[in-house]
């Protein structure tokens, strides 16, 4: 019951339903989450934290970046059929495609220069 209300409550937010569609296409550093949405820092870590603690995304630090993935094999039914959810029921949607389109172009962008960017 525990995962499940984690889960849903994760699911509840629009703009982290949002970071795990982006998610789909391959691990993000946090700075790329945040060029693409355009939001605070501070609100970027937050959706994050919601969706690490709900099991539906994974992090890793790499020198003085924070990358975050969605979960492989190893996640638990509940997340992969709620990921799978997400996925089947929003992939096509203009937001979706939008997101994806400017995505694309933030990931030719160097991170450093992401990060001079927001001064972080």
């Amino acid at each position: 019951m525990r995962e499940f209300m984690a889960i849903t409550k994760a699911l509840s937010d629009p703009n982290r339903v949002r970071i795990l569609l982006a998610l789909r296409k391959g691990e993000l550093c946090v700075c790329q989450i945040t060029e693409l949405f355009g939001f605070a820092p501070s609100t970027i870590s937050k959706h994050l934290s919601i969706l690490h603690h709900a099991g539906l995304i994974l992090s890793r630090k790499s020198e003085r970046w924070v990358y975050y993935r969605l979960p492989e094999k190893k996640a638990t039914v509940a997340v992969r059929e709620a990921l799978d959810w997400v996925h089947k029921s929003l992939a096509k949607t203009n937001e979706t495609i939008a997101d994806q389109k400017k995505l694309k172009q933030i990931l030719k962008t160097d991170l450093a220069v992401i990060c001079r960017r927001q001064k972080c």
